[in-house]
């Protein structure tokens, strides 16, 4: 497997340093997002051409790519807003294809302005419908440039569950159109007690177009699902690694929510799983 770490978790400095320490720290691939990374006036779509395509690839110094991340709220409400942000989107799969990066990775937002998470509403069918009319421009524009959109499903977003996740899938049965499977991203204090049966359900129903794995931990604190740092929570790694040893041979694996003090030691706790999975 090649495992990867969030650029922005990284101690802070320049791009290249960054890569620098994630060399060091022994990971071969990246999680990138320039608005965290950088600097947040490189969410601007202007921003978005072949040079800055050739920096990044420079200053990155041979790691891959695994995402480049457009984390916004695809679902907003306003319609100037989403006009806005669908630009943003555009920019960022130009830039996928220019830097080769492996996809433009988001998440699927909720139907409000806030980007709150909204019992009522967020898991409403009709929800769901307005995510995919709002990401279907998003998902041609990928298709046309040849390059790979990905939606990572978050229990407390539109695309709440596996099942959801798999309705968006076939709607759109594209094979630029994949998964961030991110187990603890499905956990909530609604369904904690059933934790290993929505992981199994999430690899049954998305492995196949799962494209990158996030990995995390959580702590199970006053009835909330708290992401840390690989190894220092409860979480249960067995299924979702022997799924990625056994059918998905050299994906990515990015990790999330490390800090500097401990993404080393998050990533030897994983590798040193993955050798006993083997």
């Amino acid at each position: 497997m090649s495992l990867g770490i969030r650029v922005h978790d990284i101690a802070p400095g320049t791009l290249g340093e960054r890569a620098a320490i994630a060399k060091q720290q022994g990971f071969g691939c990246v999680h990138l997002a320039l608005s965290k990374t950088i600097s947040p006036d490189y969410m601007t779509p202007t921003y978005a051409t072949p040079g800055l395509a050739s920096f990044v690839h420079s200053e990155l110094d041979g790691l891959d790519i695994a995402v480049l991340g457009c984390y916004l709220n695809p679902a907003h409400p306003d319609e100037q807003e989403y006009q806005a942000i669908l630009q943003k989107y555009f920019a960022h799969l130009r830039l996928c294809k220019w830097m080769g990066a492996d996809l433009v990775g988001t998440e699927t937002g909720n139907p409000n302005a806030g980007y709150r998470y909204d019992p009522q509403q967020s898991h409403t069918d009709e929800s769901l419908e307005l995510f995919i009319q709002r990401v279907t421009p998003i998902v041609q524009a990928a298709e046309k440039l040849g390059v790979t959109f990905a939606i990572e499903p978050v229990y407390t977003h539109i695309v709440s569950d596996a099942k959801r996740a798999r309705r968006v899938l076939d709607h759109f049965s594209s094979p630029c159109f994949q998964i961030i499977l991110d187990p603890v991203n499905l956990l909530h204090a609604d369904n904690i007690d059933r934790r290993d049966a929505v992981i199994e359900e999430a690899i049954e129903l998305l492995g196949d177009d799962t494209a990158v794995i996030h990995i995390k931990d959580y702590q199970f604190i006053d009835g909330k699902v708290i992401s840390v740092a690989a190894g220092t929570g409860e979480m249960d790694y067995t299924s979702i690694l022997k799924f990625a040893t056994a059918s998905k041979p050299h994906i990515h694996m990015t990790f999330e929510d490390t800090k500097p003090e401990n993404a080393e030691a998050a990533r030897k706790h994983i590798q040193q799983l993955l050798d006993m999975a083997k």
